[in-house]
């Protein structure tokens, strides 16, 4: 009974707390660069979070130009081997599941007693983006504050569109995640779909409590945006945007979620893996199917060209 009641003040106090002037104002310290400022911050997190900095290209804290800076650190190379199985699908991140699964209809399911659906969460009506994931299969990997905070592709892929959707920034962590319907598809977001060797797949970048930033490869900064929806259709534009697995696509400046979406039939998780389980970028989470999947150099040409 306590620890109810603790969790339902803990989530009324963040409905109370002006969410994006917060996010914004520790977004603006996480970009000083004064010593007295980021240093001691770099340090308290490292020694808060138990960080591994053995893992970071650069393992000294105060070498870091800012907060930001070192929380989107770099790791050493090969520190995340990416799995080279046959159509083996790999973590896009560090993390931990929060929940992974068949989508029903149009239906996720996001904690005991809360769904949400595909339309809220990609911000669209349009049935031609809705039906490639009907029925499919999703992935929700919450980061925490300790992992590492860019976020790689999973298959090789072409980028089709792209969309930012404004909204809240609630925690997303275990307690809000049991606690607030439709927690992920009502806080701020970008919506990735792209095109892979089994068929469209989609990567959405949750914002959360006191992330300041989400960015891309490709874009640049995507949010905290002024604007309201903004979607950018790169086959319309005609730009041909690939990126390789394991190639990073984007990060968050403090953590958050990433949600990935496979159309029916086209893909398969790890029996292995189900919800709390850890995963470090790169792993095998899941695969293709065999019936849909192609050879991945015939895909790699297709994707390329």
């Amino acid at each position: 009974m306590l620890k109810a009641c603790r969790e339902i003040i803990f989530l009324w106090l963040q409905k109370l707390t002006p969410q994006h002037g917060l996010s914004r104002a520790i977004g603006f310290f996480a970009n000083s660069r004064l010593q007295f400022i980021k240093t001691p911050l770099i340090d308290w997190f490292i020694s808060k979070y138990n960080v591994n900095m053995d893992e970071a290209v650069c393992p000294n804290g105060e070498k870091y130009a800012n907060f930001n800076d070192f929380f989107t650190r770099p790791l050493r190379a090969n520190c995340r081997p990416i799995c080279n199985e046959k159509n083996a699908i790999s973590s896009p991140a560090d993390g931990v599941i929060s929940q992974l699964g068949n989508i029903c209809d149009d239906k996720i399911f996001q904690a005991k007693g809360h769904n949400f659906n595909l339309s809220q969460l990609l911000a669209t009506a349009e049935d031609s983006v809705l039906k490639q994931f009907k029925n499919g299969k999703f992935m929700t990997i919450y980061l925490s504050p300790k992992d590492y905070h860019r976020v790689h592709m999973p298959l090789p892929a072409r980028l089709q569109s792209m969309t930012y959707v404004p909204g809240k920034l609630f925690s997303v962590n275990e307690v809000t995640t049991r606690r607030q319907g439709n927690l992920f598809a009502n806080n701020e977001r970008m919506v990735a779909i792209f095109q892979t060797q089994a068929g469209p797949m989609a990567m959405i970048m949750v914002g959360a409590m006191i992330v300041a930033a989400i960015e891309t490869v490709w874009h640049g900064q995507v949010a905290p945006s002024k604007s309201g929806i903004q979607h950018w259709d790169y086959q319309t534009i005609g730009k041909n945007i690939y990126l390789d697995q394991g190639q990073e696509m984007g990060r968050f400046k403090l953590g958050s979620t990433v949600i990935l979406l496979f159309a029916k039939d086209t893909a398969q998780w790890l029996s292995s893996l189900d919800a709390d389980s850890p995963l470090l970028m790169g792993q095998a989470i899941g695969q293709t199917l065999p019936t849909t999947a192609v050879d991945y150099a015939a895909a790699t040409n297709t994707l390329t060209n």
